[in-house]
């Protein structure tokens, strides 16, 4: 339809890093924001400034410009500035739900600090767009989405302007972007020019509307304010008299998209087809050792801390509500595309790094302190130490236990609140040097070592609860409970698994006799792509370590509940792409050990996987076989599930097409991924690399690592033009040195729907934890004047939902239980009062959850 209404959208772009440092970004803020506030104040009718959707713009202004404060409050309450919804630009397909939730949540608050925050779920450059955010958006009040990546004509629109709604029925009006963000910036006055600039892009705008109407977006990244803007707009409606061009806002579109809702397209789904804008579907492996800090610290803040934290808050504890906003805005502020996508200098990489070390450490050093605080709280028998263990899953249950106890003495007992005597098995010793333990000790020359044993054991636990276990000392010489130098067959109830010299696995179903022949088994290819995406050469080879590898290192130990392998190799590989063209004279090597935790009864396999890399421009994968021939795989996204093609079909005419890149189906996942037949299934569970894909139909191939050493590079294979991103060296991005991931895997004698994948990975992602209170410690509190019982329980619930997080609220008044459905029915809601992910309490009250939906209540 002709585009007869055009709105001019005055904004900036705002990379708070790329490939220039956040320093050098807010020295720029600090030059352009005040010439903005000069602009507004002296021009009433100038339209409202959007910020670009995220508010820690105004954090980063204000911290260094504290002068114009006043000024800009002021314009803000006015209304001349559109803030939020966003607290960082996120990147939808790589960080968690709970994340994305915190973002919003973040966001709006800060937001509305100032005044009204725009209710438009804009993200104008993620990299691919979740086909959650429709649920994720209304449950903040917000039904409206701007976006430009990842949509094209085969998700069911020829428009840019339809309706997007979520599997659970959830819906948002959409303006995507034709052109992206940046169509508008710094337009010419010239009118020749301007004539020339405008064409194509009015050619584009009538090809895709429905309504009528468009957006021409004045801004950049990084841009001033065109200070002329307004006498552009005068010189484009002479130059086209059948057009009218309007200075105006974002929400002005949607004024007439809701007025034409009949006719508008209904699409679900994910955006991320690469056919007219790129979206980097390799992007999630670059830079792994920061991918995976990132995975692993939303774990533990949300199957860990937040729990424990809200344990102790029941229990009368102070609940630090400033520091756990501070790790999580740390997280965020490395959740923006570029930082998340590790798209940049190197040294904005050394920035990244050191956002998630804080983040971490502010995590792990609380996690410690909640622990701290309950198990010095409660009351053993004079004498006894204490081992406090906490299980933060709400299902009534047995759970495996593994703890550690540290101590002078040789033995020790431990016993319950009830006086019973608490079986455990030794399975690992080692000496701890004094002062490890309080410096004091070797201060008062006192040098006897500690012993810090390893212990495990099952234990029952009533839901989301603690137990205060004592320790009581005798003088019994605890002896390991394990076997080592087994043979290289073992067996579990579910599994017989032979280990190969090649450093593989042959793993047999007992239940069903289903065999997975080579099992671990690495694949090597060269990357000739750069930070963005992984691309292979023209003409490339796979290499694989079981035909590399014929003498790996085989450790077997076994206890009561265990068996511990260890498999070590190295390979001998191509260092660089002029030995992966030549394949001659090699240079470079790759060490891989694999640590296997093997459960006597249970199916979830874990799995560490430490990479040694000594070579440049490799990519290394991880394979998992299947043995399910399958067209489709199924893998988690924010609070629910999605299913994938293994072959994206659009790789029949994508160079036909001219897509922008190459549609390889390589795809981004969040805790678990798996493949299924209606008799079995096997599936990967992931604390670290979230990028997967299904490789000959049947075979789960995870990235390890992928070394690349160039920030942006043109004509690759699978991306063919320009460079995504600037060309500038980036060695660091090579991946040189050691990385450890952490998996799960699981070969299920059931199908997917029967094996509740969800609640596995949560249950695997969040092991009991435990806290050892001696005599001694390094840093020393005051006696807690609260007082704990030994046995608690702050909720239990069975249900097939799936949790998410337990959390305080952010007026710090209550708990609250976050759960989710990622079933194919609807199941039913908690007991209690319900909130949205915005914390606002539902009056329509739910009995139950739709598939892909989320429920939040009080507990």
């Amino acid at each position: 339809m002709k585009v007869t209404q055009i709105i001019v959208v005055p904004h900036m772009h705002w990379d708070r890093e790329w490939y220039f440092s956040t320093e050098e970004s807010e020295v720029l803020l600090n030059n352009n924001l005040p010439e903005i506030l000069d602009k507004l104040e002296s021009d009433p009718d100038y339209p409202p400034f959007v910020l670009d959707g995220q508010s820690v713009i105004i954090e980063d202004f204000l911290k260094s410009h504290p002068h114009d404060g006043g000024r800009f409050k002021k314009l803000a309450k006015e209304g001349r500035f559109k803030l939020g919804p966003w607290y960082s630009q996120t990147d939808e397909m790589a960080v968690g739900a709970e994340s994305i939730t915190r973002n919003l949540l973040y966001g709006l608050s800060d937001s509305n600090k100032f005044g009204t925050p725009m209710k438009i779920g804009y993200v104008p450059d993620s990299f691919g767009q979740s086909s959650q955010m429709p649920m994720i958006l209304n449950q903040f009040s917000i039904d409206k989405s701007i976006f430009w990546r990842g949509l094209s004509e085969r998700k069911g629109t020829n428009s840019n302007q339809f309706i997007w709604k979520s599997k659970d029925g959830s819906r948002v009006f959409v303006n995507q972007m034709p052109g992206g963000y940046a169509t508008g910036k710094y337009l010419p006055l010239d009118k020749v020019e301007l004539k020339n600039r405008m064409d194509p892009l009015l050619e584009k705008f009538d090809k895709f509307s429905t309504t009528g109407q468009a957006i021409l977006p004045n801004g950049h990244d990084q841009m001033p304010i065109q200070k002329n803007i307004k006498q552009v707009v005068s010189e484009l409606n002479d130059i086209y008299p059948d057009r009218h061009f309007i200075m105006g806002n974002y929400e002005d579109i949607f004024d007439h998209i809701e007025d034409n809702s009949a006719d508008l397209d209904k699409v679900s789904g994910e955006f991320y087809d690469g056919k007219y804008e790129r979206v980097h579907r390799s992007i999630q492996s670059t830079r792994m050792d920061l991918k995976v800090m990132n995975t692993r610290i939303e774990n533990k803040i949300t199957n860990l801390l937040e729990p424990l934290a809200s344990i102790a808050y029941k229990l009368g504890f102070e609940y630090y509500r400033g520091m756990m906003e501070e790790i999580w805005k740390e997280l965020m502020k490395n959740h923006a595309h570029d930082s998340m996508g590790a798209c940049c200098s190197d040294k904005v990489h050394e920035e990244i790094r050191e956002r998630y070390f804080k983040a971490e450490e502010y995590t792990d050093r609380l996690i410690d302190y909640y622990k701290r605080k309950i198990t010095e709280a409660s009351t053993v028998q004079p004498g006894d130490d204490k081992l406090t263990l906490f299980n933060l899953l709400p299902k009534d249950e047995n759970r495996l236990v593994t703890a550690e106890v540290i101590t002078k003495n040789k033995g020790f007992k431990l016993i319950d609140a009830d006086g019973k005597t608490v079986p455990f098995d030794l399975i690992n010793k080692e000496i701890v040097d004094p002062g490890l333990i309080d410096r004091q000790l070797v201060a008062h020359s006192q040098y006897n070592p500690f012993h810090k044993y390893t212990i495990q054991f099952n234990r029952h636990f009533t839901g989301v609860s603690y137990e205060v276990l004592a320790i009581n000392f005798d003088n019994t010489v605890l002896s390991l409970e394990s076997q080592n130098n087994l043979n290289k067959v073992i067996e579990t109830d579910s599994y017989k698994m032979s280990f190969n010299t090649d450093g593989t696995i042959d793993l047999t179903n007992k239940i069903n006799g289903k065999v997975y022949k080579k099992v671990l088994n690495m694949e090597l290819q060269g990357d000739d792509g750069d930070e963005y995406d992984f691309s292979p050469l023209p003409n490339p080879i796979k290499l694989y370590s079981k035909d590399m590898v014929n003498n790996a290192t085989i450790n077997l130990d076994r206890n009561k509940y265990m068996i511990k392998a260890s498999i070590l190799y190295e390979l001998t590989v191509p260092n660089g792409l002029n030995q992966w063209i030549t394949c001659d004279s090699w240079s470079g090597n790759i060490q891989i050990h694999l640590d296997l935790d093997i459960p006597i009864s249970g199916k979830t396999i874990g799995l560490k996987v430490t990479v040694n890399n000594q070579a440049n421009n490799v990519r290394l994968r991880l394979l998992v076989p299947t043995e399910i021939i399958s067209q489709n795989s199924t893998s988690d996204v924010q609070f629910g599930l999605i299913d994938r093609p293994n072959y994206d079909p659009a790789m029949e005419q994508w160079k036909k097409e001219e897509w922008k890149e190459r549609p390889d189906s390589i795809y981004p996942f969040l805790s678990h991924v798996e493949v299924t037949d209606d008799k079995s299934s096997v599936a990967v569970i992931t604390n670290s690399s979230r990028e997967y894909q299904i490789v000959n139909s049947k075979t789960i191939a995870i990235t390890l690592i992928r070394g690349v050493g160039v920030l942006g590079k043109a004509n690759l294979v699978r991306r063919p033009g320009r460079p995504s991103g600037i060309n500038a060296p980036t060695p660091d991005s090579q991946c040189i040195g050691s990385l450890s991931l952490n998996f799960g895997l699981i070969f299920s004698d059931n199908p997917s729907k029967e094996t509740h994948y969800g609640q596995i990975a949560k249950e695997f992602l969040t092991p009991v934890v435990s806290y050892n209170q001696l005599p001694n410690v390094a840093m020393h509190m005051n006696k807690s004047v609260i007082k704990v019982p030994r046995l608690f329980t702050l909720f239990q619930e069975n249900t097939n939902l799936v949790l998410s997080d337990i959390k305080i609220s952010e007026d710090g008044k209550k708990v609250l239980v976050r759960f989710y459905n990622d079933s194919e029915t609807k199941l039913p809601v908690l007991s209690g009062n319900q909130y949205t992910l915005n914390e606002q309490k539902v009056s329509d009250i739910r009995s139950t959850i739709n598939p892909n939906s989320v429920g939040t209540f009080e507990i």
